[in-house]
Order: structure tokens, then C-alpha cells, then sequence
């Protein structure tokens, strides 16, 4: 697994925890969160 693959995969649980959290559990706020995680994670990958 590369690290940018890494980096997505560890950003996309850490906003989908983020994002219930902050939401109350929603489907919305989870979803929301483990993309914009995904995409933070995808680029610090990136510059690894």
C-alpha cells in the first residue's frame, strides 16, 4: 500500500468518526466527514 493509499484510507476514518461526532451520527455528517477526510488524507499522502 503506497503511502498516498495510507494516507486516504487513514483520513477517511478519522473524518468519519469527525463527522458523526460533531453531527450526532448522522448519515449526512458521517459521509461528509470520512469525504472531506479522504481527500485531506489523499493529498498529505501525496507530499509523504
Amino acid at each position: 500500500m503506497s503511502s498516498k493509499e495510507k494516507g486516504m484510507v487513514i483520513g477517511t476514518g478519522a473524518g468519519a468518526a469527525a463527522g458523526a461526532a460533531v453531527t450526532g451520527g448522522t448519515v449526512l455528517g458521517t459521509g461528509a466527514g470520512a469525504a472531506l477526510g479522504g481527500f485531506i488524507g489523499n493529498e498529505i499522502g501525496k507530499a509523504l
